[in-house]
């Protein structure tokens, strides 16, 4: 394999960006932006860190983030694992990307920035849910905002009405994979009943 080794060998490859996709690139949450965004249940949180980077799906039952101002989002830490894989990448390096996602939409908001943690009652004491506060809450510094091209999600058709649930390892058969004897279909059966009253 050759690989790709240079700014310019990769440059020669492509075409010369069209002006559109750069100037939709702002630096502060813009109407419309702010508009998508409070519609989105739905991010990709991405973090770096020192034994390398990591992609977090984060989720609500109303906005996944709130608005503090046109350049801070706020992301609650509600439960989940207890990895705190993206937590720890904050604390040591502040740098996160944001992909905000809409069923049936097909393009992706993309947010660039930085982040800090945060577990002061104010800011927890925003997302308060039947007495239940999250931990802590990411606030993220907006460096850019962009919408993505919307190819990727019209390639893959990714909001199909099809569910392909049954033909793909469910979280139980990943589990018994590496468990000898584990009931995959047992776990798989009580985890909505079991996670239903653990989601904040």
């Amino acid at each position: 394999m050759n690989s790709i080794n240079t700014l310019e060998e990769l440059e020669a490859l492509y075409d010369t960006p069209l002006p559109a996709t750069l100037a939709k690139v702002q630096t502060r949450l813009t109407p419309h932006y702010r508009t998508w965004i409070m519609a989105s249940r739905f991010v990709v949180l991405t973090t770096v860190g020192p034994e390398g980077t990591d992609g977090s799906p984060r989720g609500d039952d109303g906005p996944v983030v709130q608005i503090a101002d046109d350049r801070t989002l706020l992301l609650p830490d509600w439960r989940g694992n207890n990895r705190i894989d993206s937590l720890r990448n904050i604390v040591t390096d502040g740098r996160v990307s944001l992909m905000f996602m809409i069923p049936g939409c097909r393009n992706v908001i993309r947010v660039n920035g930085t982040a800090s943690l945060t577990a002061d009652a104010d800011h927890t004491g925003r997302f308060e849910k039947n007495g239940k506060r999250p931990k802590t809450v990411i606030v993220v510094s907006v460096s850019k905002i962009y919408f993505q091209c919307a190819k990727a999600l019209m390639r893959s058709n990714l909001w199909s009405v099809e569910d392909l649930s049954g033909t793909v390892p469910s979280a139980g058969d990943f589990i018994r994979e590496f468990t000898e004897g584990f009931d995959a279909k047992s776990y798989d059966n009580g985890y909505p009943e079991y996670a239903t009253p653990r989601m904040w």
